[in-house]
Formats: C-alpha cells, structure tokens, sequence
C-alpha cells in the first residue's frame, strides 16, 4: 500500500465485506488483501481493522454519546464503520493528529457514502473529539495538524 488512506480505504472494504458476510475479519482481511504487499501501511490496515472488529465497548459508546437518541442501527453501515475506524485511531494510534483523522473520516464519507455523510461524519467525530479532549493528557496529538508516514 501507498499510504495511510489507501490503507483506511482497503480496511473500510475489509470491515464492510465482515459486516456484510458474517466472516471473522482476519477471513475477510486475507481475502479482499491476498494481493498486497507487506509494508507498514498494510501493517496499519491489519491493526485498523482489529480494532474496530473487536467490538470494543469504548468506540461505540463514543459514538452513543455523540448521537443522542439514535440506535446505532440506524446509521448508514457505511457511516458506521467509518465512525468506528476513526474512533479506533483516536483511541488506540497516538501518531495521528485527530484532525487527520477526521478529515480522512470525511473524505472516505464522501467517496463511499452518501452526498450528507462528510457533513454528518464531520459533526459526530467533531463531538467525539471534544469529548475526548476534555479527558485527554495528549494535547500535542490535539494540536498537530501532520500526519507522520
């Protein structure tokens, strides 16, 4: 892989096709990835893509807060999984500035979703942002704007 996005944009295709077949992740990583070559950003892809398969309690809930009043089933499965990869790089990749994260976040909304979902993603990932802010002894990550590659 080429990049950070390329590897967000193969791990938002291994995510949907384990919400879409019911197969475990490393399946459907093994599958959709067979092809790839081994680098750091396939590495990233692999790590992006068991965190946010874990099911980890602390992403969705998250994503509970900042969507008062909504089932989290009721989000587009695309928005879904976006929301989740960019939580799981708030909460377990120190590297990424959260404000790459986010705009990353929009970006793939914008490529794979629906015409509102940039907007949408934006302003859940911004409230979870300022959630986490407040509980966050990083400020450095809060502040830089560059992503290391």
């Amino acid at each position: 892989m080429r990049s950070r996005r390329s590897a967000r944009e193969w791990a938002l295709r291994v995510l949907y096709a384990t919400r879409l077949t019911g197969y475990p992740v490393e399946q459907c990583f093994d599958d959709v990835l067979k092809d790839a070559k081994e680098d750091q950003n396939l590495g990233f892809c692999r790590e992006l893509c068991t965190h946010v398969a874990s099911g980890d309690e602390k992403i969705d809930e998250s994503i509970r807060r900042a969507v008062q009043k909504w089932d989290l089933a009721r989000l587009a499965v695309i928005d879904l999984i976006i929301l989740r990869m960019a939580i799981a790089e708030f909460l377990y990749f120190d590297d990424i500035p959260y404000k790459v994260t986010i705009n990353e976040a929009i970006e793939l909304a914008k490529e794979y979703s629906t015409a509102q979902s940039g907007r949408f993603v934006n302003g859940i990932l911004d409230a979870v942002c300022a959630d986490l802010k407040k509980n966050d002894p990083r400020k450095q990550k809060l502040e830089t704007e560059a992503e290391p590659r």
